[in-house]
Protein backbone atom coordinates (compact mmCIF):
# COMPACT_ATOMS: atom_id res chain seq x y z
CA UNK A 1 0.00 0.00 0.00
CA UNK A 2 1.48 3.38 -0.73
CA UNK A 3 2.28 5.76 1.83
CA UNK A 4 -0.87 7.85 3.38
CA UNK A 5 -0.65 11.41 4.05
CA UNK A 6 -0.29 12.13 7.30
CA UNK A 7 -3.06 13.96 7.96
CA UNK A 8 -5.33 10.42 7.37
CA UNK A 9 -2.61 8.26 9.11
CA UNK A 10 -3.14 10.48 11.87
CA UNK A 11 -7.01 10.27 11.58
CA UNK A 12 -7.21 6.31 11.22
CA UNK A 13 -4.11 5.59 13.24
CA UNK A 14 -6.13 5.64 17.10
CA UNK A 15 -7.92 2.08 15.42
CA UNK A 16 -4.76 0.19 15.28
CA UNK A 17 -5.20 -0.66 19.04
CA UNK A 18 -8.39 -2.88 17.69
CA UNK A 19 -6.39 -4.96 15.55
CA UNK A 20 -3.42 -7.11 15.30
CA UNK A 21 -0.27 -6.02 12.75
CA UNK A 22 -1.13 -7.92 10.22
CA UNK A 23 -5.05 -7.57 9.99
CA UNK A 24 -4.56 -4.02 10.72
CA UNK A 25 -2.66 -3.75 7.34
CA UNK A 26 -5.24 -5.34 5.60
CA UNK A 27 -8.00 -3.32 7.31
CA UNK A 28 -6.23 -0.20 5.95
CA UNK A 29 -6.00 -1.47 2.45
CA UNK A 30 -9.88 -1.94 2.68
CA UNK A 31 -10.46 1.69 4.09
CA UNK A 32 -8.71 3.93 1.95
CA UNK A 33 -10.05 1.20 -1.33
CA UNK A 34 -13.18 1.98 0.00
CA UNK A 35 -12.87 5.60 -0.23
CA UNK A 36 -11.30 5.80 -3.63
CA UNK A 37 -13.51 3.13 -5.08
CA UNK A 38 -17.10 4.04 -7.12
CA UNK A 39 -19.89 2.02 -7.41
CA UNK A 40 -20.61 -1.08 -5.53
CA UNK A 41 -18.37 -1.08 -2.29
CA UNK A 42 -16.89 -5.09 -2.17
CA UNK A 43 -14.23 -6.30 -0.70
CA UNK A 44 -12.87 -6.67 -4.10
CA UNK A 45 -13.67 -3.18 -5.92
CA UNK A 46 -11.69 -2.00 -2.89
CA UNK A 47 -8.52 -4.04 -3.96
CA UNK A 48 -9.08 -2.63 -7.58
CA UNK A 49 -8.98 0.85 -6.57
CA UNK A 50 -5.79 0.19 -4.37
CA UNK A 51 -4.43 -1.56 -7.91
CA UNK A 52 -3.97 -4.73 -6.26
CA UNK A 53 -6.16 -6.66 -8.85
CA UNK A 54 -3.61 -9.64 -9.25
CA UNK A 55 -3.13 -10.50 -5.56
CA UNK A 56 -3.39 -14.19 -4.92
CA UNK A 57 -4.18 -14.11 -0.98
CA UNK A 58 -7.27 -11.87 -1.92
CA UNK A 59 -8.90 -13.57 1.15
CA UNK A 60 -6.47 -12.39 3.95
CA UNK A 61 -8.42 -9.10 3.13
CA UNK A 62 -12.14 -11.42 3.61
CA UNK A 63 -10.87 -12.21 7.14
CA UNK A 64 -10.82 -8.55 8.06
CA UNK A 65 -14.60 -8.99 8.17
CA UNK A 66 -15.58 -12.51 8.37
CA UNK A 67 -13.61 -13.85 10.49
CA UNK A 68 -10.75 -11.50 12.67
CA UNK A 69 -10.82 -10.61 15.90
CA UNK A 70 -11.57 -7.38 16.75
CA UNK A 71 -14.72 -5.39 18.23
CA UNK A 72 -16.49 -3.11 16.83
CA UNK A 73 -18.23 -1.17 20.03
CA UNK A 74 -14.66 -0.88 21.13
CA UNK A 75 -14.10 1.10 17.81
CA UNK A 76 -17.33 3.23 18.35
CA UNK A 77 -15.89 4.33 21.48
CA UNK A 78 -13.08 5.32 19.70
CA UNK A 79 -14.74 7.12 17.42
CA UNK A 80 -17.20 8.94 19.39
CA UNK A 81 -13.61 10.42 21.70
CA UNK A 82 -12.51 11.82 18.23
CA UNK A 83 -15.62 13.24 17.03
CA UNK A 84 -16.07 15.16 20.55
CA UNK A 85 -12.82 16.72 19.84
CA UNK A 86 -14.78 18.71 16.97
CA UNK A 87 -17.17 20.70 19.09
CA UNK A 88 -16.93 24.18 20.08
CA UNK A 89 -16.33 25.15 23.45
CA UNK A 90 -19.30 25.69 25.19
CA UNK A 91 -21.49 23.55 22.25
CA UNK A 92 -23.86 21.11 24.26
CA UNK A 93 -23.50 17.35 22.73
CA UNK A 94 -26.39 16.81 21.07
CA UNK A 95 -27.20 12.70 19.98
CA UNK A 96 -29.78 11.86 17.35
CA UNK A 97 -30.95 8.49 16.87
CA UNK A 98 -32.83 6.66 14.34
CA UNK A 99 -33.31 3.28 12.33
CA UNK A 100 -32.52 3.15 8.39
CA UNK A 101 -33.35 0.13 6.05
CA UNK A 102 -30.72 -1.74 4.38
CA UNK A 103 -32.28 -3.33 1.34
CA UNK A 104 -31.04 -6.88 1.02
CA UNK A 105 -32.15 -10.24 -0.13
CA UNK A 106 -30.66 -13.41 0.18
CA UNK A 107 -31.45 -17.00 1.63
CA UNK A 108 -27.65 -16.86 3.84
CA UNK A 109 -28.80 -13.33 5.32
CA UNK A 110 -30.51 -15.17 8.31
CA UNK A 111 -31.06 -11.32 9.95
CA UNK A 112 -33.69 -9.97 7.19
CA UNK A 113 -37.30 -9.23 7.48
CA UNK A 114 -40.28 -7.51 6.16
CA UNK A 115 -40.01 -3.82 6.57
CA UNK A 116 -41.94 -0.93 4.99
CA UNK A 117 -39.73 0.96 3.36
CA UNK A 118 -40.21 4.32 4.31
CA UNK A 119 -38.51 6.41 1.42
CA UNK A 120 -40.73 4.34 -1.31
CA UNK A 121 -43.55 4.59 0.96
CA UNK A 122 -46.51 7.58 1.49
CA UNK A 123 -49.64 8.18 2.82
CA UNK A 124 -51.58 6.83 0.53
CA UNK A 125 -49.97 3.86 -0.01
CA UNK A 126 -47.49 1.20 1.88
CA UNK A 127 -44.24 -0.87 0.29
CA UNK A 128 -42.96 -3.01 2.22
CA UNK A 129 -39.25 -5.15 0.99
CA UNK A 130 -36.63 -7.48 2.56
CA UNK A 131 -33.90 -5.93 4.63
CA UNK A 132 -31.89 -5.91 7.30
CA UNK A 133 -32.38 -2.95 9.74
CA UNK A 134 -29.98 -0.89 11.52
CA UNK A 135 -30.03 1.42 14.44
CA UNK A 136 -27.94 4.53 13.87
CA UNK A 137 -26.64 6.65 16.57
CA UNK A 138 -24.71 10.09 15.52
CA UNK A 139 -23.20 13.27 17.14
CA UNK A 140 -24.61 16.62 15.53
CA UNK A 141 -21.91 18.32 15.05
CA UNK A 142 -21.48 22.30 13.54
CA UNK A 143 -18.93 21.99 10.80
CA UNK A 144 -17.22 24.90 9.39
CA UNK A 145 -17.84 24.51 5.83
CA UNK A 146 -21.66 24.15 6.19
CA UNK A 147 -24.57 26.28 8.27
CA UNK A 148 -26.69 23.71 9.20
CA UNK A 149 -25.49 20.91 11.86
CA UNK A 150 -23.95 17.27 10.38
CA UNK A 151 -24.71 14.03 11.81
CA UNK A 152 -21.95 11.90 12.48
CA UNK A 153 -22.79 8.52 12.59
CA UNK A 154 -20.21 6.64 15.57
CA UNK A 155 -22.52 3.36 16.65
CA UNK A 156 -24.51 1.19 14.10
CA UNK A 157 -26.17 -1.85 15.78
CA UNK A 158 -28.00 -4.73 13.93
CA UNK A 159 -31.40 -5.35 14.41
CA UNK A 160 -32.48 -8.71 13.52
CA UNK A 161 -36.31 -9.09 12.86
CA UNK A 162 -39.08 -11.20 14.71
CA UNK A 163 -38.33 -14.13 12.79
CA UNK A 164 -34.55 -14.07 12.63
CA UNK A 165 -34.89 -14.27 16.51
CA UNK A 166 -37.71 -16.85 16.44
CA UNK A 167 -35.91 -19.34 14.50
CA UNK A 168 -32.51 -18.67 16.41
CA UNK A 169 -34.12 -19.22 19.62
CA UNK A 170 -33.72 -15.38 20.88
CA UNK A 171 -35.42 -13.11 22.84
CA UNK A 172 -36.81 -10.36 19.98
CA UNK A 173 -35.82 -6.98 20.96
CA UNK A 174 -38.10 -3.94 19.88
CA UNK A 175 -36.24 -0.73 18.62
CA UNK A 176 -36.74 0.46 21.93
CA UNK A 177 -34.97 -1.88 23.67
CA UNK A 178 -32.02 -1.30 21.35
CA UNK A 179 -32.09 2.43 22.00
CA UNK A 180 -31.94 1.37 25.97
CA UNK A 181 -28.37 -0.57 25.10
CA UNK A 182 -27.28 2.50 22.90
CA UNK A 183 -27.81 5.07 25.79
CA UNK A 184 -25.89 2.69 28.44
CA UNK A 185 -23.38 2.34 26.17
CA UNK A 186 -22.88 5.71 26.03
CA UNK A 187 -23.49 6.70 29.25
CA UNK A 188 -20.25 4.29 30.42
CA UNK A 189 -18.13 6.13 27.68
CA UNK A 190 -18.67 9.78 28.75
CA UNK A 191 -19.12 8.98 32.47
CA UNK A 192 -21.52 11.38 34.24
CA UNK A 193 -21.42 14.40 31.81
CA UNK A 194 -24.62 15.35 30.18
CA UNK A 195 -25.78 15.33 26.95
CA UNK A 196 -29.31 15.16 25.11
CA UNK A 197 -30.83 12.59 22.57
CA UNK A 198 -32.76 12.89 19.75
CA UNK A 199 -35.25 10.91 18.13
CA UNK A 200 -38.50 11.00 16.20
CA UNK A 201 -42.15 9.52 17.77
CA UNK A 202 -41.10 6.02 17.40
CA UNK A 203 -38.60 6.79 20.90
CA UNK A 204 -41.56 8.77 22.47
CA UNK A 205 -41.61 5.94 25.07
CA UNK A 206 -41.62 6.72 29.19
CA UNK A 207 -38.99 4.17 29.67
CA UNK A 208 -36.39 5.93 27.81
CA UNK A 209 -37.65 9.05 29.23
CA UNK A 210 -36.27 7.45 32.56
CA UNK A 211 -32.87 5.94 30.92
CA UNK A 212 -32.13 8.78 29.78
CA UNK A 213 -32.39 10.77 33.06
CA UNK A 214 -30.82 7.96 34.59
CA UNK A 215 -27.51 8.97 33.08
CA UNK A 216 -27.52 12.42 33.02
CA UNK A 217 -29.06 12.53 29.68
CA UNK A 218 -32.19 14.65 27.94
CA UNK A 219 -34.70 13.10 25.58
CA UNK A 220 -36.31 15.08 23.03
CA UNK A 221 -39.19 13.58 20.50
CA UNK A 222 -42.39 13.71 19.28
CA UNK A 223 -45.34 13.41 21.42
CA UNK A 224 -49.15 11.88 20.70
CA UNK A 225 -51.78 14.70 20.49
CA UNK A 226 -53.70 12.13 22.91
CA UNK A 227 -51.15 11.14 24.99
CA UNK A 228 -51.91 10.64 28.57
CA UNK A 229 -50.83 13.80 31.01
CA UNK A 230 -51.72 14.85 34.57
CA UNK A 231 -50.50 17.52 36.88
CA UNK A 232 -48.85 17.07 40.13
CA UNK A 233 -50.43 15.11 42.58
CA UNK A 234 -51.28 17.40 45.60
CA UNK A 235 -49.33 16.70 49.38
CA UNK A 236 -50.28 14.00 51.26
CA UNK A 237 -51.95 14.94 54.65
CA UNK A 238 -49.75 14.33 57.75
CA UNK A 239 -50.58 11.14 58.89
CA UNK A 240 -52.49 9.83 56.34
CA UNK A 241 -51.81 6.13 55.35
CA UNK A 242 -51.90 3.93 51.78
CA UNK A 243 -50.05 4.74 49.19
CA UNK A 244 -49.11 8.14 48.41
CA UNK A 245 -50.53 8.69 44.39
CA UNK A 246 -48.26 9.29 41.34
CA UNK A 247 -50.22 11.88 39.86
CA UNK A 248 -52.83 14.74 40.24
CA UNK A 249 -55.84 15.58 37.96
CA UNK A 250 -55.70 14.59 34.56
CA UNK A 251 -55.14 17.25 31.88
CA UNK A 252 -56.97 17.78 28.83
CA UNK A 253 -55.73 16.20 25.71
CA UNK A 254 -53.43 18.33 23.73
CA UNK A 255 -55.37 17.24 20.66
CA UNK A 256 -58.17 19.51 22.26
CA UNK A 257 -56.11 22.37 22.56
CA UNK A 258 -54.95 23.28 18.87
CA UNK A 259 -57.54 26.05 18.82
CA UNK A 260 -56.12 27.42 22.06
CA UNK A 261 -52.47 27.16 20.76
CA UNK A 262 -53.61 28.86 17.28
CA UNK A 263 -55.27 31.77 18.98
CA UNK A 264 -53.33 32.22 22.49
CA UNK A 265 -49.82 30.39 21.27
CA UNK A 266 -47.18 32.35 22.03
CA UNK A 267 -45.38 33.34 18.57
CA UNK A 268 -41.57 32.11 17.47
CA UNK A 269 -39.42 32.31 15.32
CA UNK A 270 -37.27 29.53 14.64
CA UNK A 271 -34.22 28.01 12.47
CA UNK A 272 -36.19 25.43 10.12
CA UNK A 273 -35.42 23.11 7.47
CA UNK A 274 -33.42 24.09 4.34
CA UNK A 275 -31.76 27.41 6.68
CA UNK A 276 -35.26 28.66 6.35
CA UNK A 277 -36.82 30.56 9.40
CA UNK A 278 -40.11 29.77 10.45
CA UNK A 279 -42.62 31.58 12.37
CA UNK A 280 -44.47 29.22 14.61
CA UNK A 281 -47.33 29.58 17.67
CA UNK A 282 -46.67 27.31 20.38
CA UNK A 283 -48.26 26.37 23.82
CA UNK A 284 -46.15 24.74 26.56
CA UNK A 285 -46.71 23.08 30.09
CA UNK A 286 -45.11 20.75 32.77
CA UNK A 287 -46.98 17.67 33.06
CA UNK A 288 -46.92 14.05 34.17
CA UNK A 289 -46.62 11.57 31.41
CA UNK A 290 -48.01 8.88 32.18
CA UNK A 291 -48.65 4.71 31.42
CA UNK A 292 -50.48 2.09 33.08
CA UNK A 293 -47.82 0.37 34.72
CA UNK A 294 -44.88 3.00 34.83
CA UNK A 295 -43.56 5.60 37.07
CA UNK A 296 -44.67 9.22 35.58
CA UNK A 297 -42.34 10.56 33.80
CA UNK A 298 -41.93 14.76 34.43
CA UNK A 299 -41.77 16.64 30.70
CA UNK A 300 -42.06 19.56 29.11
CA UNK A 301 -44.29 19.29 26.26
CA UNK A 302 -44.93 21.48 23.51
CA UNK A 303 -47.99 22.07 21.01
CA UNK A 304 -46.72 23.59 17.83
CA UNK A 305 -49.35 25.18 15.50
CA UNK A 306 -48.96 26.33 12.01
CA UNK A 307 -50.16 29.79 11.32
CA UNK A 308 -50.31 29.89 7.51
CA UNK A 309 -52.52 26.38 8.34
CA UNK A 310 -49.61 24.36 5.87
CA UNK A 311 -48.47 21.82 8.80
CA UNK A 312 -50.78 20.08 10.54
CA UNK A 313 -50.57 20.76 14.67
CA UNK A 314 -47.72 18.33 15.98
CA UNK A 315 -46.39 17.91 19.56
CA UNK A 316 -42.74 17.14 21.16
CA UNK A 317 -41.79 16.97 24.17
CA UNK A 318 -38.57 16.68 26.45
CA UNK A 319 -37.25 15.65 30.05
CA UNK A 320 -35.30 18.99 30.61
CA UNK A 321 -37.62 20.90 31.80
CA UNK A 322 -35.91 23.99 31.60
CA UNK A 323 -35.73 24.35 28.01
CA UNK A 324 -37.48 27.15 26.04
CA UNK A 325 -40.37 25.33 23.40
CA UNK A 326 -38.61 27.41 20.96
CA UNK A 327 -35.36 25.75 21.68
CA UNK A 328 -36.81 22.24 21.66
CA UNK A 329 -38.06 22.80 18.11
CA UNK A 330 -34.46 24.27 17.09
CA UNK A 331 -33.05 20.59 18.26
CA UNK A 332 -35.97 18.70 16.92
CA UNK A 333 -35.42 20.31 13.43
CA UNK A 334 -31.73 19.31 13.82
CA UNK A 335 -32.61 15.62 13.61
CA UNK A 336 -33.13 15.71 10.02
CA UNK A 337 -29.12 15.76 9.58
CA UNK A 338 -29.40 12.31 9.79
CA UNK A 339 -31.61 11.27 7.24
CA UNK A 340 -29.42 13.43 5.00
CA UNK A 341 -26.19 11.18 5.97
CA UNK A 342 -28.48 7.89 5.27
CA UNK A 343 -29.35 9.13 2.14
CA UNK A 344 -25.28 10.25 1.49
CA UNK A 345 -23.80 7.02 2.73
CA UNK A 346 -26.17 5.09 0.00
CA UNK A 347 -25.23 7.44 -2.92
CA UNK A 348 -21.85 8.24 -2.27
CA UNK A 349 -20.21 5.23 0.19
CA UNK A 350 -22.03 2.44 -1.17
CA UNK A 351 -24.42 1.15 1.30
CA UNK A 352 -26.62 -1.93 0.12
CA UNK A 353 -23.86 -2.64 -2.39
CA UNK A 354 -21.63 -4.88 -0.41
CA UNK A 355 -22.15 -8.70 -1.01
CA UNK A 356 -21.36 -10.45 2.26
CA UNK A 357 -23.12 -13.45 3.45
CA UNK A 358 -21.43 -14.33 6.54
CA UNK A 359 -23.34 -12.89 9.76
CA UNK A 360 -20.19 -11.49 11.34
CA UNK A 361 -19.04 -9.62 7.85
CA UNK A 362 -22.82 -8.50 7.57
CA UNK A 363 -22.78 -7.28 11.24
CA UNK A 364 -19.16 -5.24 10.85
CA UNK A 365 -19.25 -3.81 6.50
CA UNK A 366 -22.51 -1.65 7.30
CA UNK A 367 -21.06 0.32 10.64
CA UNK A 368 -18.17 0.60 8.87
CA UNK A 369 -19.70 2.81 6.33
CA UNK A 370 -21.55 4.46 8.59
CA UNK A 371 -18.63 5.32 9.99
CA UNK A 372 -16.67 5.78 6.82
CA UNK A 373 -18.81 9.55 6.66
CA UNK A 374 -17.65 10.55 9.99
CA UNK A 375 -13.44 9.61 9.46
CA UNK A 376 -14.26 12.10 6.16
CA UNK A 377 -15.60 14.69 7.74
CA UNK A 378 -12.91 14.05 10.48
CA UNK A 379 -9.97 14.21 7.63
CA UNK A 380 -11.51 17.14 5.85
CA UNK A 381 -11.89 19.35 9.09
CA UNK A 382 -7.71 19.22 9.98
CA UNK A 383 -7.47 20.86 6.08
CA UNK A 384 -8.71 24.46 7.08
CA UNK A 385 -6.60 25.83 4.19
CA UNK A 386 -8.97 24.41 1.65
CA UNK A 387 -12.30 24.94 3.62
CA UNK A 388 -13.23 28.24 1.53
CA UNK A 389 -13.02 26.60 -1.72
CA UNK A 390 -14.59 23.40 -0.31
CA UNK A 391 -17.79 23.62 -2.72
CA UNK A 392 -17.51 22.26 -6.36
CA UNK A 393 -19.67 24.52 -8.34
CA UNK A 394 -20.12 25.68 -12.10
CA UNK A 395 -21.12 28.19 -14.04
CA UNK A 396 -24.56 26.79 -14.52
CA UNK A 397 -24.72 25.33 -10.85
CA UNK A 398 -23.44 27.50 -7.90
CA UNK A 399 -23.05 25.55 -4.98
CA UNK A 400 -24.25 27.66 -1.92
CA UNK A 401 -22.16 25.09 0.52
CA UNK A 402 -19.98 22.12 0.95
CA UNK A 403 -21.64 18.59 0.72
CA UNK A 404 -20.27 15.20 1.37
CA UNK A 405 -19.39 14.53 -1.78
CA UNK A 406 -16.85 17.22 -1.79
CA UNK A 407 -15.59 16.53 1.10
CA UNK A 408 -15.29 12.88 -0.30
CA UNK A 409 -13.62 14.42 -3.47
CA UNK A 410 -11.07 16.50 -1.72
CA UNK A 411 -9.70 13.32 0.67
CA UNK A 412 -9.54 11.13 -2.82
CA UNK A 413 -7.70 14.27 -4.15
CA UNK A 414 -5.24 14.29 -1.46
CA UNK A 415 -4.61 10.49 -1.37
CA UNK A 416 -3.69 10.43 -4.97
CA UNK A 417 -1.95 13.36 -5.54
CA UNK A 418 0.28 12.77 -2.15
CA UNK A 419 0.65 9.01 -2.72
CA UNK A 420 0.45 8.21 -6.12
CA UNK A 421 2.67 11.48 -7.99
CA UNK A 422 5.00 11.74 -5.64
CA UNK A 423 8.05 9.86 -7.15
CA UNK A 424 9.21 9.91 -10.89
CA UNK A 425 9.31 7.53 -13.69
CA UNK A 426 11.63 4.49 -13.39
CA UNK A 427 13.28 3.47 -16.31
CA UNK A 428 10.77 4.43 -18.75
CA UNK A 429 10.28 7.62 -19.85
CA UNK A 430 8.26 10.43 -18.02
CA UNK A 431 5.26 11.62 -19.70
CA UNK A 432 4.30 14.85 -20.25
CA UNK A 433 1.15 16.71 -18.95
CA UNK A 434 0.21 19.88 -18.43
CA UNK A 435 -0.85 21.20 -15.00
CA UNK A 436 -4.43 22.58 -16.60
CA UNK A 437 -5.14 18.26 -17.75
CA UNK A 438 -3.70 16.95 -14.80
CA UNK A 439 -6.17 19.30 -12.70
CA UNK A 440 -9.29 18.42 -14.68
CA UNK A 441 -8.21 13.97 -14.72
CA UNK A 442 -8.05 15.09 -10.63
CA UNK A 443 -11.63 16.56 -10.87
CA UNK A 444 -12.86 14.25 -12.75
CA UNK A 445 -11.32 10.88 -10.74
CA UNK A 446 -12.56 12.52 -7.55
CA UNK A 447 -15.65 13.05 -8.14
CA UNK A 448 -18.35 10.49 -6.76
CA UNK A 449 -20.57 9.13 -8.54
Amino acid sequence: MPALPLTIVAVLEPFAVLFTRPSWAHAQVLVIGTLLAQGPRTVTAALRAMGLSGERRFERDHRVLNRARWSGLRGAQILLGLLLALLPAGVPIVMAVDETLERRFGPRIRAKGVYRDAVRSSRGKVVTCLGVEWLVMALLVPVPWSQRVWALPFLTLLMPSEQADTAAGRRHRTTVEWTLVMVRLVARWRGRRPWMLIGDGRYACIRLGWECLTHQATLISRLRLDARLFAKPEPVPPGRRGRKPQTGARLAKLASRVEEARTQGEVVTVPWYRGQRKTLRVLSGIALWHTPGITPLPIRWVLVVDPEGRLPAQAFFTTALTLTPARVIELFVWRWSLEVTFEETRRHLGVETQRQWSELAIARTTPVLMALFSLVCLMVHRWRAHWPTLARSSAWYLKPEATFSDCLALVRRRIWSESYFDTSAGAQDPVQISPQRLERLLDQRAATA
